[in-house]
């Protein structure tokens, strides 16, 4: 009986046609090599879309918090800042956001003016006050306020203790770093404010100080043509709080009184907010930058 023969079967008949036996090793030695091929490119294919979904991610920032963005993307604050523009009611804006994960409360005074006083009674003028924190500092030996100030065109103390500086005059704020600045002498002749503090920032770069302990800290900022202040929600270096400033794109920034020092907010809510440790210990000397109605 004839033997029926598949379609998909290929049968060599005659031993004159079959191939000698020991071509049979090189189709072996092909098939390790083409396994082995396969291996290696599939480890690089591999290791390549692992470094694609890496850098994915990490431009993405899918796991990153939305606050976040603001530490490599200054323009995100900018972008906040200029939403502020169409607002009109007297009032502060307060954004919290996390900056080389410390977290911050930035709160800008909008349609007031500002202003320095010296003396716990700004903090109970709550109807017409809508930003207000603590300015210079005051000397633990005589109780004097530390450095130039000038409280409307009046020079209530003098120095250079430290460099950085604010001065007012109408409605502008100068925030800068500098041992003598003619803004004290142009406070003086034409009725303005002028305090000095810490430097923090000094356009966009961070200002070294010698203070190393942690606390609560505050700085006055600018940013474009916005002032405003931030606060750290935890005790901090004033060298990682000047990073997180310059960080977020701070053009120039000086120190506030920080730690429990008091402060007053009125926000868009119309919600009043009390700032520090408010209690019964009296300076003389106090001062405070406001912004008011």
């Amino acid at each position: 009986m004839k033997e029926d023969i598949l379609d998909t079967e290929i049968r060599i008949i005659g031993e004159e046609l079959q191939p000698p036996k020991h071509k049979k090793w090189h189709w072996w030695l092909l098939a390790v090599g083409v396994v082995a091929i396969a291996i290696v490119v599939g480890l690089v294919l591999s290791n390549r879309n692992a470094h694609n979904d890496s850098a994915t991610e990490e431009e993405m920032g899918v796991f990153e918090a939305q606050e976040q963005v603001m530490q490599s993307h200054p323009e995100v604050l900018q972008g906040w800042l200029c939403s502020l523009d169409s607002i009109t009611v007297q009032a502060t804006a307060v954004k919290d956001t996390i900056v080389n994960d410390i977290p911050l409360r930035i709160f800008v005074p909008l349609n007031s003016k500002p202003r320095l006083e010296v003396g716990y009674q700004v903090v109970e003028d709550r109807a017409n006050n809508i930003l207000v924190f603590q300015a210079a500092d005051v000397r633990a030996d005589n109780k004097k306020i530390v450095g130039a100030f000038v409280l409307r065109g009046k020079p209530l103390s003098w120095g250079l203790s430290k460099r950085g500086y604010c001065a007012i005059l109408g409605d502008n704020v100068y925030v800068g770093v500098a041992d003598n600045s003619p803004l004290f002498e142009q406070a003086t002749e034409q009725g303005g404010y002028f305090f000095r503090q810490y430097p923090l920032v000094d356009n966009g770069r961070l200002v070294e100080n010698e203070i190393k302990t942690k606390s609560i800290r505050r700085g006055l900022c600018q940013m474009g043509s916005y002032t405003f202040v931030v606060e750290s929600e935890t005790q901090e270096s004033l060298h990682d709080f000047s990073q997180a400033l310059t960080d977020m794109g701070v053009n120039n920034a000086i120190y506030l009184v920080g730690s429990t020092a008091i402060g007053w907010v009125r926000d868009t809510e119309g919600n009043g907010i009390k700032l520090g440790l408010w209690d019964n210990r009296i300076y003389k000397n106090v001062s405070f930058i406001v912004w008011s109605k």
